[in-house]
């Protein structure tokens, strides 16, 4: 028996697609908040290095943890990104 209810442009697809779009840019941010960290990112600087450049400093407890930090933002993104995957609208 097929499914009655809508698909398509659901709250909860548009929603899924947010948190995957947030994820995308947690990946991104701390893959080049790394590359700041070790060289200089000339590329989306301003926009892609916010977490590694007004986050990390004002927070102590990450003073020294530069690198780990934003790989963990990545990882988080990644995390973010499979775990909206796997809901499906029910």
């Amino acid at each position: 028996m097929a499914d009655p209810r809508p698909r398509g442009n659901s709250y909860r697809c548009v929603m899924r697609h947010t948190i995957q779009l947030v994820g995308l840019y947690f990946v991104a941010s701390g893959i080049s908040g790394t590359i700041d960290h070790l060289a200089v990112q000339p590329v989306f600087g301003a926009v892609l290095n916010f977490f590694n450049r007004v986050v990390i400093p004002r927070v102590d407890v990450l003073t020294g943890y530069e690198v780990y930090a934003n790989l963990s933002l990545a990882v988080l993104g990644g995390v973010l990104i499979i775990a909206a995957d796997r809901t499906r609208s029910t």
